[in-house]
């Protein structure tokens, strides 16, 4: 069994999740070149006591609410958008008892999470109908393969989602590590999101006992059912800013330390430029390098300036979007098909927003940054490669074209693995 590790106090979790994004931010570079299984990655978020950050507190949780959680995805994901869509999936993956099981498995996850300081992973992927699952005597068979299998390799619980014959929805259940027949098929070798090894599994004759299939609910008609997905959207959107604010933040450092001004921007001869010199004197006295430096060049500031905006933007739009998602989850089973709906279009508008920001950041920081910026030591790619490879799961076309269904016809989005 895994050692227990302090209780981690919630007044405390932000600072935690701020030195562990510092210290992974140091070795993204190496580990994104690296790419692999992210065992560094889990053993430090187990050694963060992070992993118990939105298990309720009476279940031994740190009993964080989906805003605060959402805050320490985003700062995570500044770090490493690998790291982000890990803990991302792993915090809406816990609750998966308390919203589509049943009660005793909502307690008994909750429990055994906190307790054992557990990561979950997932291949659940509903697209992939691969998987088979029979009911053979007292409990079920699985075989076949199941891909985007994220962060599962590492994973101390593992959900699956596999089809059984004559069945329409697909059922979905949850297994320990330990389980044998599951082999991971170490293929995942993508452009981004290099640490996530979110690649395929085989199984082999995998049995599945009755109380690991999840549920089914005591509230089959409640719309609480169907806000898994919202929640797991939510917790993408966060990814993306996290991604586009580390950006940001390393294009900023790059600018202050080494990028050099347009040799068109008149920067260079301010600062030979006596008249300025005297104006300007306490700044050349503190750095004789200040007027010389990128970060006066009034093409880059307008530039930085627009994207530091846009960013704001759609992080007040998420964070507007997490309060809706709280208040949904606090209606719990009360939940009506209405709420959840404006919940959904409330989470798909600061997604679609975010995927927009987010990729206009990462393309455009070289502009600010110039042609040195591209050499492959600083990896300021990595931003840009980490936030397609993740918001192509869910095209932003057709993420606007439910909001503009419900815009013009009042069409809630039909709640899906994506909505």
């Amino acid at each position: 069994m895994i050692q227990l590790l302090e209780r981690v106090e919630p007044k405390n979790f932000y600072a935690i999740a701020t030195a562990l994004s510092q210290e992974l931010a140091a070795s993204a570079i190496e580990r994104d070149l690296e790419a692999g299984i992210p065992d560094a990655e889990i053993r430090r978020l187990k050694e963060s006591g992070l992993l118990a950050l939105n298990i309720p507190r009476e279940y031994g949780g740190i009993g964080a609410n989906w805003i605060e959680s959402s805050k320490v995805l985003q700062e995570l994901s500044k770090a490493d958008g690998s790291i982000g869509q890990l803990y991302g999936n792993h915090l809406a993956l816990v609750i998966i008892g308390q919203m589509v099981g049943t009660p005793a498995q909502a307690e008994y996850f909750y429990r055994i999470t906190a307790q054992n300081n557990l990561f979950w992973g997932n291949a659940i992927n509903t697209r992939d109908t691969r998987l088979k699952i029979e009911p053979v005597g007292d409990h079920y068979r699985v075989n076949g393969i199941k891909s985007f299998g994220t962060g599962t390799v590492v994973a101390d619980m593992r959900v699956f989602s596999a089809m059984q014959d004559g069945a329409e929805m697909p059922i979905f259940f949850v297994i320990p590590k330990t389980r044998e027949g599951v082999v991971y098929n170490n293929d995942w070798d993508n452009m981004g999101q290099r640490r996530t090894a979110s690649g395929s599994f085989t199984f082999n004759n995998v049995i599945v006992y009755r109380d690991e299939i999840v549920g089914p609910s005591p509230f089959p008609e409640s719309a609480f059912l169907t806000l898994p997905s919202v929640v797991a959207q939510l917790t993408k959107t966060y990814v993306y800013l996290g991604i586009a604010e580390g950006a940001l933040e390393a294009a900023r450092e790059y600018i202050q330390t080494t990028a050099r001004p347009w040799m068109n921007s008149g920067v260079d001869r301010a600062s030979q430029d006596p008249y300025i010199l005297r104006l300007d004197i306490a700044v050349v006295k503190k750095n004789p390098l200040q007027v010389d430096r990128a970060s006066q060049d009034p093409y880059i500031l307008r530039q930085y300036g627009e994207l530091w905006s846009s960013l704001q933007a759609a992080i007040a739009l998420a964070d507007r979007a997490a309060e809706q998602v709280q208040i949904a989850w606090d209606r719990g089973v009360a939940l009506r098909l209405e709420e959840r709906g404006e919940t959904a279009i409330a989470v798909s508008t600061a997604k679609a927003f975010a995927i927009k920001v987010g990729t206009d950041i990462t393309n455009r920081i070289f502009e600010v940054m110039g042609a040195r910026a591209t050499a492959s030591r600083y990896g300021f790619d990595r931003y840009w490669r980490d936030l397609r490879t993740f918001s192509l799961h869910d095209p932003l076309d057709h993420k606007l074209r439910s909001i503009g269904n419900w815009v013009l016809n009042d069409e809630m989005p039909v709640p899906s693995q994506y909505s």
